[in-house]
């Protein structure tokens, strides 16, 4: 997954949020996953507060951050 797959999950419009990252199809911005996250909360708890969200596309955000981290530390330490 790269953040090319992230096209139809997460996009950024001038005219939704000012160009915040949302979620497609929603004015939920990205920010508030992690916000959620970092506060503790679960994805349950996220999805529960942002319905028009779905879990596959919150999954898939998580998993395009993980795989974004894992090759900016590969990157970081050449072997």
């Amino acid at each position: 997954m790269t953040t090319e797959d992230l096209k139809g999950i997460v996009h950024s419009d001038p005219d939704i949020m000012g160009g915040t990252p949302v979620f497609v199809g929603t004015r939920v911005p990205l920010q508030n996953l992690i916000d959620y996250l970092e506060g503790g909360e679960s994805i349950e708890d996220f999805l529960d507060g942002f319905p028009g969200v779905k879990r596959e596309h919150v999954i898939a955000v998580i998993e395009a951050a993980r795989l974004k981290m894992l090759e900016s530390v590969g990157d970081a330490h050449p072997h």
